[in-house]
């Protein structure tokens, strides 16, 4: 779903504090709901989610809510989705999502019918979390302004990529493609990790809000920043990375960021 804007968190080994901490699942398969399928999930980052006490209210297009400790929320959810869901904090043994093949819902649209892998989440997250792969995903200004130049409507939207945090950067271009197992100081005491670029889905191209569906999202990334995302992968349309946390801390909008 749509994320939610904070002027400050605590982070630890688990990312910011309540991020990914729900999910919803396909109760007829098991399986993690992600609008990484957009032809069944495109529907997902339509709606918004925001802590409020000790739950989050998730709040559809027109304007209705539901708090996720109601016991009508996955009916609710379930009747927007027109999916079986259920609303849970404890991931399914296996946690696995369906991840459509990105350039062939470019080529074919949202709702083709397009080969789909199924991947195990969180490949570097904490156990009882939902992360697709690591706690902590990063992008730059740079990044975006580069994304922008590049797209007919000249902008480019941090929210369409779902980055925890955004880093304000003067340098041209692309510039986390160099990060790759390098560390980062934010604030006083947090010390994160890169350990991969970021390999985009087709989450970047669906309405997201009020933001309407842009394919230039992910088709820039196709033409203008095909790179390896970790290891010995072939190359790939990738924004921003992903990150551990080496020391916790607390971070907060306008703090300091230093490359080691």
């Amino acid at each position: 779903m749509l994320g939610e804007d904070v002027p400050d968190s605590d982070v630890d080994a688990a990312g910011l504090t309540h991020d990914r901490r729900l999910a919803l699942i396909n109760t007829a398969t098991g399986k993690v709901a992600s609008a990484k399928n957009p032809r069944t999930w495109r529907a997902l980052p339509t709606l918004s989610a925001q802590v409020q006490g000790t739950t989050v209210r998730i709040a559809f297009p027109d304007g209705t809510s539901v708090l996720a400790a109601d016991p009508g929320a996955d009916d609710a959810l379930s009747a927007f989705l027109d999916q079986p869901v259920t609303l849970t904090s404890t991931p399914p043994r296996d946690a696995a999502l369906d991840r459509a093949v990105p350039e062939e819902v470019l080529r074919a649209g949202v709702t083709a019918d397009v080969p789909v892998r199924t991947i195990s989440i969180g490949g570097l997250a904490p156990a009882g979390t939902f992360f697709d792969f690591a706690p902590l995903h990063v992008i730059t200004s740079s990044t975006l302004a580069e994304i922008a130049a590049y797209s007919p409507s000249g902008a480019a939207h941090a929210e369409r990529y779902r980055p925890n945090l955004v880093i304000d950067t003067a340098a041209p271009g692309f510039t986390e493609n160099d990060w790759y197992d390098r560390d980062l100081r934010i604030g006083a005491d947090l010390v994160i990790r890169v350990v991969a670029r970021t390999q985009r889905c087709a989450i970047p191209t669906l309405q997201h809000g009020l933001l309407p569906r842009d394919p230039w999202a992910l088709r820039v990334l196709a033409n203008h920043n095909r790179v390896v995302p970790v290891g010995d992968s072939h190359p790939e349309p990738c924004a921003g990375v992903y990150a551990t946390v080496v020391n916790p801390g607390h971070v907060g909008e306008g703090d300091p960021v230093s490359l080691a």
